[in-house]
């Protein structure tokens, strides 16, 4: 049996051995509409619990179109030039309007990768459209803390002043706040550093809440919708939800956080699949390009299938990593992690209210490393980024799964093709 997995731009096929029981786990298949552009203009023109731009925009001088950065396959190029047509024809001057790229602690995305990111020249040419920089105290607003947990509050300027507010992005699993999208873009998307090392800290990623597809009781989500309150007025959210194939099945526009949650819902039922047992090998991938340019990206693949890994299993994902490990500030988490261990590298962790930048995707590789072996398939990856993986690593996926069923004599295993974009939650069969 073949079977591709997203990896890069090209995929990487799977050979599974002759006589190994296998278990694909998808998505569920939803309907792809006929004419995306049709889906843009109608949640456009009926937006949830907020008046259309076409109203809202009247009288204004300025807009902030927030958009993810390029670790996100975000369709940009189907709504850009719509949304910012809507409010031109309302009266904004396209010299008032800027498209800001949500980096959050993110490397920023120039010329031919910010080209690629919007999608549309007619974008570029026509309005201003720059990365926000997280470390730049003169670029933020503080706003005070958050009421709940007492979050440091500093959100980039130029969406808090402008006239109109709206978040763009994509719907999907998120492996610490529940989903990603709306209120997210926001915070962590243009905040200060201090108020996304605050709550990328141990205090809020230790907690159990704080899972792939979970807002409940979820410390980051609730923390996000605190800073959306904090803000005040209408602020709107464009939501999307891609297939497999990238394909645009569905849209949300309207106020930030119900819109959002209309997203959350229609996806619900696809992404979070129902698995009646665990598996002694599973494997996945870190979602192809653009997710998979760095290993600091590919750390959430690691975590999204662990309900389904059972304890001393092995989990092996396959990434490209074509940028290499991530920022100098990863590679020095990952450093410490190798060179303390796990435990040890936690109780660092405790200790501090503000994370170091980045340490706390080093802190969410501790979960599956807790129940069992990381086998990483990165035939680009260094021997120098190797070494800091913390991971066993391999060039080659079918030697790798070979090896692995040598040793453990499995005659199974599951596959889950797409990585981070499904979610496997085990529930033992009645």
């Amino acid at each position: 049996m073949q079977i591709e997995l997203a990896y890069g731009q090209s995929g990487m096929m799977l050979d599974v051995p002759a006589g190994i029981e296998t278990t694909i786990i998808r998505k569920k298949p939803l309907p792809v509409p006929d004419d995306p552009a049709r889906v843009i203009e109608m949640v456009l023109a009926h937006p949830i619990s907020a008046a259309p731009l076409s109203e809202a925009g009247r009288g204004a001088k300025t807009a902030c179109i927030l958009i993810c950065d390029i670790t996100r396959p975000v369709p940009n190029r189907l709504f850009l030039r719509p949304v910012i047509e809507q409010l031109t024809a309302a009266g904004v001057p396209l010299s008032g309007i800027t498209v800001l790229v949500a980096t959050g602690l993110h490397r920023p995305n120039l010329g031919d990768e910010l080209a690629e990111l919007v999608g549309d020249p007619w974008v570029l040419e026509n309005v201003t459209c720059v990365n926000h920089y997280a470390r730049e105290d003169a670029d933020h607003v503080m706003l005070g803390t958050t009421p709940g947990r007492g979050v440091p509050v500093g959100i980039d300027k130029r969406f808090v002043e402008a006239d109109i507010r709206i978040t763009t992005g994509l719907v999907e699993p998120h492996f610490m706040a529940g989903y990603s999208g709306g209120r997210k873009v926001i915070a962590p998307g243009v905040a200060h550093h201090s108020t996304i090392r605050t709550f990328h800290s141990a205090r809020f990623m230790e907690d159990p809440a704080a899972s792939s597809c979970n807002l409940d009781n979820n410390p980051l989500h609730e923390e996000q919708l605190e800073i959306v309150r904090m803000l005040g007025g209408t602020i709107y959210g464009l939501n999307t939800v891609l297939d497999e194939h990238r394909n645009l099945i569905f849209a949300s526009f309207g106020e930030i956080i119900e819109s959002h949650m209309a997203a959350v819902d229609f996806v619900r039922d696809s992404i979070e699949v129902k698995v009646p047992r665990k598996f002694g090998l599973v494997v996945t991938s870190a979602a192809g390009y653009p997710l998979d340019r760095t290993y600091y990206q590919t750390v959430k693949g690691m975590v999204t299938p662990i309900d389904i890994l059972a304890e001393g299993g092995t989990l092996m994902i396959v990434s490209e990593c074509g940028e290499g490990i991530g920022s100098d500030e990863f590679r020095a988490a990952q450093q410490r992690l190798v060179t303390l261990g796990p435990d040890a590298f936690l109780k660092t962790l405790l200790k501090k209210d503000f994370a170091d930048i980045d340490e706390w995707q080093t802190e969410m590789q501790l979960k599956p490393m807790r129940l069992g072996t990381i086998v990483l398939v990165a035939p680009e990856l260094s021997e120098q980024d190797r070494a800091v993986t913390g991971v066993e690593c391999h060039d080659d996926l079918n030697t790798a799964v070979r090896l692995v069923l040598a040793r453990t004599g499995l005659r199974e295993l599951a596959v889950v093709p797409e990585g981070p974009y499904v979610v496997p939650f085990h529930e033992a069969a009645e």
